[in-house]
């Protein structure tokens, strides 16, 4: 960020008035392009100052401070007579005239925002050098006169106490500048001036990441908001009750999106991970500062809520939820009449597709990116209220800026290309919507380091302002920077610092601005029959939505039908149920067992493809014979995200026990072959136990 320092000048003097016509009888210039050539005539001088401001002379910072002033008051005179402007007072037809005198606006309040922080600046230095100064008076007693003793004497009783507290304030000052003091309590109010300022108000405790020399700071609010802060607004924090009051805001507070939706009571599951994404962000600082990558990009929060637990993944939400009471199921019900489970409408049911994402920054050459991909989830503004799942994206190098998705490939779609996604929820927030984060995973060449970083996140809200679902078409969404806690950051600022006032340059940089393109398709009468036999809530890949329809009908059985009471809470011998939700969180097994099925489906006959009994029990045979083997094969190295060696290592042992298992029309071949071995097991990890795994889920209960 730019230096705040200044330097001296000359004081500045008015330019002199012009003409508003030439001698050579050209028309005259309008009202709008008077203001407009002064404005870049005070630009120049504020650049001058802020040019000349790096070294400043001694004894010169007075009379910057005064020329400061005048150039903040000519700029304030020309804004007032921008506002005063009006389209009929123009001599003859100005396009774009609302639009041309708001970037004007724009332009001369940055301007006076600049100013104004220079005086704050030299407001600090003054402060300091009149200090010293008097300190040096206080010091020379044989300036004053024999008949002034008396005087004298009440003024040293007096200098006394200032040095007193002076030597206190040093004492303070020296701790406010220890960089081991993160905590600061601010003493006066403070609205930002500039994009990067952060506001705050009197008494509000600030988390300081970076003292720079120049006096103005790296803080951060409570509300996880991150920007600059002036020095001298700042105190030490002592930690007292009033810090413990402010901590406890900390948990509830309000904030808004960039959306302008409205965030309420961010839990600390949530915000531990959103604070690590904004507060841990020296990687990205570094990266950002080599150019390696624009400054919007940030840690990713969407993955960092993966990292903390199951809470995020499918495997949670595909877990029957209890009623209240917890003596019966709230998502499953059974239908004793079609000897199945009930399908269950939600509030929201569909599937968005992902397109493309254009115009996306490319990374420097000092990183090696491993994957693109693009997270997303339902949000409502303040919490994450689904599963975060994956699709990861395409590029060809001809054209690196943009992703693609579902890409033509032979034989099955991998599962983690698929960009057909379905959405359900049941939940009864007005602010619903989907987060979208484009994501990179990547290595430094130089440490080899690895990391994922969000390119930008775009929100997608599911339900008007009266309570309509948004209608079902292409959706263009630009990109915003930084997390979706944060607000008016650009991924890529230097396209808009590049940018010109015309329309035409305006034009050109919205194109050049990052998208995200996707389509939001309604269903089918037989589409909604299908995703109601899904949990509630729910996000996944449109490709292996029938072999969770199969794990739910099963589980159906299980806990439903087949128990002899329901009120008998034993563990149920069925290694499906117990293991089928590792598989979800694994998507080249989850793409073993649609392949496996696909070609046991090529097999049947008609008839059989409409019992559903006779599905279930060969559904069962297929998952024995390909993936449940795999999950304890000592030759399945452990799935790693983004690892180029690690997902070629098991792609290559399913595919060769894939087709083993299909030469010897089954697994048990491969099973008893001594040259194959397994993890060894207890009993226990075949067993479900579904009151286990809703006290995992849900703490609570």
């Amino acid at each position: 960020m730019a230096s705040r320092s200044a330097a001296a000048r000359p004081l500045l003097t008015p330019s002199p008035p012009r003409c508003l016509a030439t001698m050579s009888g050209r028309r005259a210039r309008g009202p709008l392009q008077r203001v407009q050539r002064r404005s870049r005539e005070l630009q120049a001088q504020v650049e001058a100052v802020r040019a000349e401001s790096a070294a400043p002379a001694a004894g010169q910072r007075k009379a910057l401070r005064q020329r400061c002033m005048q150039l903040k008051k000519l700029v304030d005179e020309n804004r007032n007579a921008l506002h005063d402007l009006k389209k009929a007072d123009e001599p003859a037809p100005v396009g774009n005239y609302n639009l041309r005198k708001e970037e004007e606006e724009k332009l001369l309040l940055k301007l006076s925002q600049q100013l104004q922080k220079l005086v704050l600046v030299l407001d600090q230095d003054n402060v300091t050098t009149n200090y010293a100064a008097d300190e040096e008076h206080q010091k020379d007693p044989q300036t004053e006169d024999a008949n002034e003793e008396e005087d004298e004497s009440e003024d040293e009783e007096s200098s006394e106490e200032e040095d007193s507290e002076e030597a206190d304030d040093d004492e303070e000052d020296k701790l406010l500048d220890d960089p081991n003091v993160k905590e600061c309590i601010a003493v006066g109010n403070f609205n930002a001036q500039q994009e990067g300022d952060l506001t705050f108000t009197k008494g509000e405790v600030l988390l300081i990441h970076d003292k720079k020399a120049d006096g103005w700071w790296v803080a951060e609010n409570l509300k996880g908001e991150r920007g600059l802060v002036p020095r001298t607004y700042l105190a030490v924090h002592n930690e007292d009750g009033e810090s413990q009051e402010q901590t406890e805001e900390h948990i509830e507070v309000v904030d808004e999106t960039a959306d302008g939706t409205e965030i309420k009571k961010r839990t600390d599951s949530h915000w531990s991970a959103v604070r690590r994404a904004i507060t841990e962000n020296d990687t990205v600082e570094v990266l950002a500062t080599i150019g390696a990558v624009p400054a919007g990009f940030r840690l990713s929060t969407l993955f960092q809520l993966l990292e903390e637990g199951n809470q995020f993944r499918a495997s949670y939400f595909l877990q029957p939820e209890l009623t209240p009471s917890q003596l019966a199921f709230k998502d499953l019900v059974w239908n004793s009449e079609k000897n199945t489970i009930y399908p269950r409408p939600t509030r929201v049911s569909l599937i968005v597709t992902l397109c493309s994402c254009k115009m996306i920054p490319l990374p420097g050459v000092s990183i090696q990116v491993l994957s693109r991909h693009v997270r997303l989830c339902l949000f409502d503004g303040n919490r994450v209220l689904s599963n975060i799942h994956t699709v990861r994206g395409t590029w060809q190098p001809k054209n690196p800026q943009t992703w693609t998705f579902s890409p033509r490939v032979t034989g099955i779609l991998p599962s983690l290309l698929d960009g057909d996604c379905f959405v359900r929820s049941n939940s009864v927030s007005s602010d619903i919507g989907i987060l979208f984060e484009l994501g990179i995973t990547y290595i430094r060449n130089s440490t080899g380091e690895r990391g994922e970083l969000s390119c930008g996140w775009a929100f997608l809200k599911l339900f008007t302002s009266n309570g309509m679902p948004v209608p079902s078409k292409m959706y263009e969404l630009l990109l915003n920077g930084g997390t979706p806690y944060e607000r008016g950051v650009e991924v890529d600022p230097s396209i808009s610092r590049r940018t010109g006032s015309g329309v035409f340059h305006q034009f050109i940089t919205l194109k050049k601005q990052p998208v995200l393109v996707v389509k939001l398709r309604s269903l089918s009468a037989q589409s909604k029959d299908i995703l109601n036999l899904l949990p509630e809530t729910l996000i996944g890949s449109m490709c292996y939505i029938h072999l969770l329809i199969f794990y739910r009908q099963i589980l159906g059985d299980a806990l439903l039908k087949d128990r002899i009471s329901m009120q008998s809470t034993d563990l149920i011998c069925n290694p499906i149920l117990a293991t089928f939700p590792q598989l979800v969180d694994q998507p080249d097994l989850m793409d073993a067992l649609r392949s496996a099925w696909a070609d046991r489906e090529r097999t049947m006959k008609r008839s059989e493809k409409r019992d559903g009994e006779f599905l279930k029990s060969l559904f069962v045979l297929v998952y024995h014979d390909s993936v449940f083997p795999l999950l304890q094969s000592t030759f399945l190295p452990d799935y790693k995200w983004a690892e180029e060696e690690s997902e070629a290592s098991r792609w290559k042992a399913i595919a060769d026990f894939l087709k083993k298992s299909r030469e010897n029309d089954g697994a048990l071949q491969y099973l008893l072959s001594p040259e194959n071995t397994h993890r060894a097991f207890d009993i226990s990890e075949l067993a479900y136990d579904f009151l286990g795994e809703v006290r995992k889920n849900n703490p609570g209960v």
